[in-house]
């Protein structure tokens, strides 16, 4: 574990700042900067082959109508920490989707030590929820297919790619054993997800 890199993904539109960052990073032989975006639609476009630990999202990228359903864009990444990048002010109730926040002006040391924390917490949730109980975004899929919705339906309705759903949808199978949509559904009725009303 300790030789593990733990791996970073920029994104941020100022070449500047990106430069500043990936300076303070690169003495810390545990973080690796993999990846650096101007915008969360580029980032969208490689997601299914980027495994991250810690995502530095620069706030502003992320639209206003965008940022409800943050979860959502970044999903295939579901244990991976989100920071804020700050250097203008952003309004509180858009900070509440991040799991932490850096401050350009705040000082190297605390930046990284920021970073470390996050690392060590991601490792620790990785290994706890390492069992067979579904994440509560598998519940939410599981309960659109009990509902027989189809996976344009549910990428839609969760405002996620369908190759996001296909990828849940594998790991709720894996979890569960149960492959047929009626097992799924008898499986979700059983452990109170949904109720009999529900069920086309």
């Amino acid at each position: 574990m300790a030789n593990k890199k733990y791996k970073i993904i920029l994104i941020e539109p100022s070449d500047i700042i990106t430069a500043g960052l990936q300076e303070l990073i690169k003495p810390y032989k545990e973080l690796e900067i993999i990846s650096v975006f101007a915008d969360c639609d580029h980032y969208t476009d490689h997601i299914h082959r980027l495994h991250p630990d810690i995502l530095i999202i620069n706030p502003s990228v992320v639209d206003f109508k965008h940022r409800h359903c943050l979860e959502s864009i970044f999903d295939n990444t579901e244990q991976c920490k989100r920071i804020a990048l700050i250097y203008q002010y952003i309004e509180p109730e858009a900070l509440k989707y991040y799991h932490a926040t850096i401050d350009i002006r705040e000082h190297r040391d605390k930046i990284i030590k920021k970073l470390q924390q996050l690392v060590h917490t991601t490792t620790t949730e990785t290994e706890q929820t390492e069992t067979n109980e579904l994440s509560d975004r598998e519940k939410e899929i599981l309960i659109s297919v009990a509902k027989g919705r189809i996976n344009k339906e549910i990428a839609e309705e969760h405002h996620i790619s369908i190759h996001t759903v296909i990828t849940h949808r594998k790991n709720i199978i894996r979890k569960t054993g149960i492959k047929s949509v009626a097992g799924l559904t008898v499986y979700a009725l059983l452990n109170n997800l949904i109720d009999m009303s529900e069920v086309e």
